[in-house]
């Protein structure tokens, strides 16, 4: 019985192997926007910046997602808008053998890290041509924002439930 077990392992069946493949990463949509520019430039530079994340997915084919990581920054000047930069990081990823829960995970913290690099270097190249001092976003936890996340989904379950 060993030996069958071994040769049906050994032919890798498909069903219990797992594969996470890269096939492409893109840029799927970048805008830059200063709208108080050039009068934003005399004004001293201590802006605020507003940071947002979101990602997103979508089955491209069997076992094939594309996933898109969105970051958007705002720096402000007091209540003036100095730059606005949306960058849309896309990339497809092949993930089979995988359960739902591990798709999710993969999806909303895995892929959003391999894609955060080259978001961040985009967003750090539009607001140096813009004419703004380098941005160099701080490294993101994913795994942490995806547990924050799944957790106030559950207390919003668990809120609609009681009421």
């Amino acid at each position: 019985m060993s030996d069958e077990n071994s040769q049906a392992a050994a032919k890798g069946d498909g069903q219990d192997q797992q594969q996470f493949t890269l096939q492409k990463i893109y840029l799927k949509d970048i805008s830059f926007e200063t709208p108080n520019s050039p009068e934003v430039f005399t004004e001293e530079w201590k802006p605020t910046v507003n940071i947002e994340l979101q990602t997103s997915g979508k089955p491209l084919a069997e076992d094939v997602m594309e996933v898109v990581l969105t970051v958007t920054v705002t720096a402000k000047l007091g209540e003036k808008t100095a730059y606005l930069v949306e960058v849309h990081q896309a990339g497809v990823f092949t993930m089979a053998g995988f359960s739902e829960d591990e798709q999710a995970h993969m999806q909303g913290s895995f892929c959003p890290n391999i894609l955060f690099p080259y978001a961040r270097e985009a967003i750090s190249d539009l607001v140096a041509k813009g004419g703004f001092p380098q941005l160099l976003l701080a490294p993101v936890n994913f795994d942490a924002l995806l547990a924050q996340h799944q957790q106030q989904e559950e207390e919003a379950a668990t809120e609609e439930a009681v009421h």
